[in-house]
């Protein structure tokens, strides 16, 4: 079956500091969305990528692709106002009947395995989310102050988040709302069972200046390891 992943990387360097849109930062010698793309390419040798960036960006997307093993497989589209906008314009280029992946161009440790992994569940259950367990404490607070929760059935979501095209196309073709925080919640509004596999701890966001420390560390040892 056809594989199509949706690389969305439309996001701005407030919370990491910097002038530089986080996945563009350079992470061991290369930006930190290199890492993303290799791994979609790397899990399938049919995989077909669309990434998805602001359009003052478009440039630096391009030079990035030009870098990685097969560029040919990924091309550029433009996002839009909030990620759920930006998703659909990636969704809008996929014309045939395949399993879609999207993910989160700053989640960049995230393995191969962890995609193939994604795709299995799909294909059986029509759609699948990782996801880790809270290790912390978690309180919620309520009108009476807070409360706390049971962490061992709270999950922590990531991404790729994986459907069939006839589904994930379908959700996103509902108005716009601010509770759609990720595919996972579009996709539900419509009745859909969402499917949680284990993700990844190491499938971190990088969104701080201590994630890129983190990010070369775990680089560092999986190099060792190999």
């Amino acid at each position: 079956m056809k594989k199509y992943a949706v690389i969305v990387a439309g996001g701005s360097g407030l919370r990491m500091g910097t002038t530089l849109p986080k996945q563009f930062l350079p992470l061991r010698g290369k930006p930190v969305l290199w890492y993303s793309l290799t791994a979609f390419l790397d899990a399938f040798k049919d995989m077909e990528i669309i990434l998805v960036l602001p359009q003052d960006h478009m440039q630096t997307g391009h030079e990035i692709i030009r870098t990685t093993k097969e560029p040919d497989r990924i091309w550029i589209t433009v996002g839009g106002e909030t990620r759920f906008h930006s998703v659909k314009n990636g969704l809008d280029h996929i014309h045939h009947h395949s399993i879609v992946f999207v993910h989160d161009g700053v989640r960049c440790l995230l393995t191969p395995d962890l995609i193939r992994r994604c795709y299995d569940q799909a294909i059986g259950k029509g759609n699948a989310i990782p996801s880790v367990q809270a290790v912390d404490t978690i309180r919620i607070e309520t009108i009476g102050g807070n409360q706390m929760l049971d962490r061992h059935k709270v999950r922590i979501i990531q991404t790729p988040q994986t459907f069939y095209s006839d589904i994930i196309k379908v959700a996103f073709e509902q108005d716009y709302d601010e509770s759609f925080t990720d595919e996972a919640s579009v996709v539900e509004r419509l009745g859909v069972k969402i499917n949680l596999i284990e993700g990844e701890p190491t499938n971190i966001k990088i969104t701080r200046p201590v994630d890129i420390l983190m990010a070369e560390k775990i680089l560092e040892e999986r190099e060792l390891n190999r």
